[in-house]
This record gives C-alpha cells, structure tokens and sequence, in this order.
C-alpha cells in the first residue's frame, strides 16, 4: 500500500492497524508473505536491516492493515539510521490511534533478547496488546522448541499487556499459518462468528 520512513508520512488512521515487529532477521517479511498467500508482498533478504521503513499493507477487503516494521537489533547500517528507524518504531507503537495488536516476533532458536524485552516493556506501559509469535519452528527440534515454548509463557506472566500463550508458526513449512490469519481476520471483524464464514 505504502511505505512512511518518518511519522509524518503516516496513511490516514481511520482503518485498524495490526503491526509485526522484532529483531532484525526473525522473518517478519516472509510470515507477511505467509499470511497474504503472495510470496512476494514483502521483499525477503537475509541481510539483517534490509526494511528500513513501516511498509503498510491493505487486505483484500481493507477492514485492516498488517505493518511491518523496520527489524530492531542488529543490521548493516549507520549507527544513526539504526537509531532512526528505533525511534521511528517507538513513535509509531505510541502514537497510532488505529494499532489494535501487536505480534513480536523471535526466533525459536534464540528466545527473548533485551531488545525484545524493552519493546514488551513499552507496549505494558502503553497498554497495547500483544502476543509473541516463535517463528523458524521447522529449524529447531521438538523438544527445544517444547522447551523454548515453556521458557517463553513464563516470562509472559510478568508482562500484563501480553497475551499469556506464546504461538509458533513456520513460514517456510505453513505451520501455524492458519491460526494467524483466523486471528488477525478476528480483530478486523470482532463481531463476526468464524463458524459463520
């Protein structure tokens, strides 16, 4: 739909907004890519920091937007623009008036980091919902990911603004693909029955 490199340039907030963030990297793009059924809606790079910007996307119907947001944590970039684009996510997950919920994404392998932390900590001050999404489920084994999954709820229980499961998906492999859309599909409808459709 549109790309917004500063908060001026934001689209107008009449429509609800459903935001995808985390570390540079965790697969953010091709989770889009996943839920869209378009494989190439966002562009996918295994260079860490290749978003650079909140690149906004419509559904098919346009009763909500998905927003990918630039990857924090590591990238290639200046110092300068890695904080530029830091604040630019701390702006928008203040001050955007339509952002329903909020799915941080860690890979499974690895787990929560400080940077992951520091951005639950300001959506609980925000009171902004949230839920973590363990992505690359196919790359790690099933008693690490039992483990990682464990470990992961826990630490939920100390965030008052999360929800309290964490869930798993596998863009590659379609895993938990479903869920996410059957979710995101309920918070632009809260009033329409999935056993309806």
């Amino acid at each position: 739909m549109t790309g917004a490199a500063t908060i001026d340039a934001l689209p107008d907030t009449s429509v609800p907004e459903v935001a995808f963030v985390g570390r540079s990297n965790v697969g953010k793009s091709s989770l889009l890519n996943a839920l869209t059924g378009q494989g190439t809606l966002a562009r996918t790079s295994h260079t860490p920091g290749r978003t650079q910007q909140l690149n906004f996307f419509a559904v098919a119907d346009g009763s909500i937007r998905l927003v990918d947001l630039p990857g924090y944590g590591y990238a290639k970039a200046s110092k300068g623009a890695v904080k530029s684009w830091n604040n630019l996510i701390r702006s928008y997950l203040e001050y955007c008036p339509n952002l329903r919920h909020v799915y941080i994404l860690i890979d499974s392998r690895h787990g929560l980091k400080d940077g992951d932390k520091e951005v639950m900590d300001l959506l609980d001050s925000m009171g902004v919902a949230y839920q973590i999404i363990l992505t690359k489920a196919d790359k790690i084994k099933k008693e690490e990911m039992d483990k990682m999954f464990a470990a992961t709820e826990a630490a939920l229980k100390k965030h008052p603004a999360a929800f309290p499961q964490p869930h798993s998906t596998s863009s590659h492999k379609g895993y938990g693909v479903d869920d996410m859309q059957t979710a995101v599909f309920k918070l632009a409808h809260p009033d329409v029955s999935i056993d309806n459709l």
